[in-house]
C-alpha cells in the first residue's frame, strides 16, 4: 500500500498517550480559563493499559519484517487476494483491508466511495485510497476475494462472485444471508468491538510490527467502531490494541486524534440528504417466526449534534417509508445516536414500527409517536437487533385493527432518486414522490385500514 508524507507531528511517544499520560497524577485537568476537563475514557484505558501495551511493542522487532517460521502460521489461501469490506464502506472495512492486506500479503480495495471519517484517516496517517473492487476484479477476473467485515450477500459488492471467496475476516453475527460457499474458506470471526481489533492482534499474535501508517488506520478504526471504546461491544480486546496501536503509530495525544475524527464523521452528515441519512448505514434482517416473518431495515445515524438530524425529521420519515416500499421491508428504523452523550433516539415511521418499538424498547414517545426516547442504548449489534430478535422469537405479531400508514402507496407513486444538479456534494435526491411535502407524523395517523390487493399489480400495504 503506497503512502504519502504524513500530518504526524512530535518526537515524543509513550503508548500513544503522552498528553494523557501528563494526566497521571490526577483525575481531571484544570485550564487556565477556569475550566475543567476530566479524564476522557480513551485516556484512562490507554494509561491502564499502557504497561503491558509497552512490553508488547518492546518484543516486536523495528519493523513488519517476518521470519520463516512465522509465515508459515498464516494461512497460503490468502495470499495475494483482494480484501474488501461492505458496500456504504465505513472506517473499520476499509482500514481492515489495508491492514489484512499488509498482513497476508494480498491488495487492498473499496466496495463503494468512502465517508468523511475515512478519508480523514487516509488524510491523517498519509495511506492512498485503495481502488474500488470492480476495476481491480475487471484487470484480474480470477483473483481471490477475503471479504472483511461482513459476510452477508446483502452487503457484498455485487461484482464479486460467490465462488472467488476464500475467506471472511469479521466481527459480526451470523444472521441472514451470511455467504454459502461450496467448498471450506478460511474464517476468522470473533465477538470484538471493531474487525480491525482483529488484524492487531494478529500482527502481534505473530511477531509483527505494523508499519506506522497501517497501525494509525487500525487504530482510527477501532475508535469508529467502539465509539471512542465507550460503546457495548467495546472488549478489553480493544482497549488493548487500542495502546498497542497508537504506541506503534506515533500518536502523542490521543484524545485529540480521537476528537478530530469524530468531528470529521459529523461534518458529512449536516450536508446529506435524507436518502444518504436513511441509506448510508442500513442494514436489513430476515425473521421467520411463529408470529411474524419479513424483514427488517435497521439505519442509523451516528453524530455529535443529533437535533441537527432531529429537526429534519419531516425529511426523514417519507424517505424512510420510501425505501421500506422499495425494498419490500415489513418494518424500517432509524436510530439517531449521539455519540457525545451516548444517548439515541429512534424514528418511527408506521404502525407497525411503533407496535413492535413499543414492546421491544417501550421508550418515551414524543412528535406524534413519531420518535421514540432510547436512552442509553446506542449499538444495532447489541441494543438494537438482539432485542428486537427476542422479541419477535417471543412470539410477537403484527397489530391488526389499527390505522394503517403511508406504505400502502404505490411504488410508481414514489417518484426516483437522482443526483441533485444544485448541490455541490452531489447528493442523490428523491423527485417527484407523492409523500413529498407531507407531514408524516400526521399522515399515519389519519390513513384508514385498507384492504390488501390480491397481486395484480395494485398497492399493497406491507406496514
Amino acid at each position: 500500500m503506497a503512502t504519502k508524507k504524513s500530518k504526524l507531528t512530535g518526537s515524543i511517544h509513550h503508548a500513544g498517550a503522552a498528553e494523557a499520560l501528563r494526566l497521571a497524577v490526577g483525575e481531571d485537568k484544570q485550564y487556565s480559563d477556569g475550566i475543567t476537563r476530566h479524564r476522557t475514557e480513551v485516556e484512562k484505558q490507554v494509561i491502564a493499559k499502557e504497561g503491558k501495551a509497552a512490553q508488547i511493542v518492546t518484543h516486536l522487532p523495528d519493523d513488519d519484517s517476518v521470519s520463516e517460521e512465522v509465515s508459515l502460521y498464516l494461512p497460503d489461501v490468502l495470499k495475494d487476494a483482494i480484501f474488501v469490506g461492505h458496500l456504504v464502506t465505513d472506517l473499520d472495512s476499509v482500514a481492515g483491508a489495508i491492514g489484512a492486506a499488509a498482513l497476508y500479503g494480498g491488495t487492498p480495495a473499496i466496495a463503494s466511495e468512502v465517508n468523511s471519517e475515512t478519508a480523514f484517516a487516509l488524510e491523517k496517517f498519509g495511506v492512498e485510497k485503495p481502488r474500488p473492487i470492480e476495476d481491480l476484479i475487471k484487470e484480474n477476473p480470477d483473483a481471490d476475494i477475503c471479504l472483511v467485515d461482513h459476510q452477508q450477500t446483502s452487503q457484498m459488492n455485487p461484482s464479486i462472485s460467490p465462488d472467488k471467496i476464500v475467506g471472511v475476516i469479521d466481527h459480526h453475527a451470523l444472521q441472514s444471508k451470511t455467504i454459502v460457499t461450496d467448498k471450506p474458506i478460511y474464517i476468522d470471526i470473533r465477538p470484538w468491538g471493531s474487525m480491525s481489533t482483529i488484524i492487531a492482534h494478529t500482527f502481534i499474535t505473530h511477531g509483527r510490527r505494523p508499519p506506522v501508517h497501517i497501525a494509525g488506520m487500525l487504530l482510527c478504526a477501532i475508535f469508529s467502531d467502539t465509539l471512542n471504546l465507550q460503546g457495548p461491544t467495546t472488549t478489553d480486546w480493544d482497549r488493548l490494541m487500542v495502546a498497542v496501536l497508537s504506541e506503534i503509530a506515533e500518536v502523542d495525544d490521543i484524545q485529540l486524534l480521537a476528537s478530530q475524527q469524530f468531528k470529521a464523521k459529523s461534518k458529512e452528515l449536516a450536508h446529506m440528504s435524507a436518502v444518504g441519512l436513511v441509506n448510508g448505514d442500513q442494514k436489513s434482517f430476515s425473521f421467520d417466526a411463529s408470529g411474524f416473518k419479513g424483514e427488517i431495515g435497521f439505519a442509523v445515524v451516528e453524530t455529535t449534534d443529533d437535533e441537527i438530524i432531529l429537526d429534519r425529521l419531516l425529511e426523514l420519515l417519507p424517505e424512510m417509508v420510501a425505501c421500506k416500499k422499495e425494498r419490500g421491508y415489513t418494518g424500517m428504523f432509524l436510530a439517531v445516536v449521539n455519540i457525545v452523550k451516548l444517548h439515541s433516539n429512534l424514528l418511527i415511521c408506521g404502525p407497525t414500527e411503533l407496535a413492535l418499538a413499543k414492546e421491544a424498547f417501550g421508550g418515551e414517545l414524543r412528535n406524534d409517536t413519531t420518535v421514540m426516547d432510547l436512552g442509553n442504548r446506542v449499538s444495532r449489534k447489541k441494543d438494537f437487533i438482539p432485542v428486537i430478535t427476542s422479541v419477535i422469537k417471543n412470539g410477537w405479531t403484527k397489530p391488526s385493527g389499527v390505522n394503517r400508514g403511508p406504505s400502502q402507496i404505490d411504488l410508481s407513486q414514489l417518484g426516483h432518486l437522482e443526483v441533485d444538479p444544485e448541490d455541490p456534494y452531489g447528493n442523490v435526491k428523491r423527485v417527484d414522490s407523492v409523500l413529498q411535502g407531507k407531514d408524516m407524523r400526521t399522515y399515519s395517523l389519519k390513513q384508514e385500514d385498507p384492504t390488501e390487493c390480491d397481486g395484480n399489480g395494485e398497492p399493497i400495504t406491507i406496514d
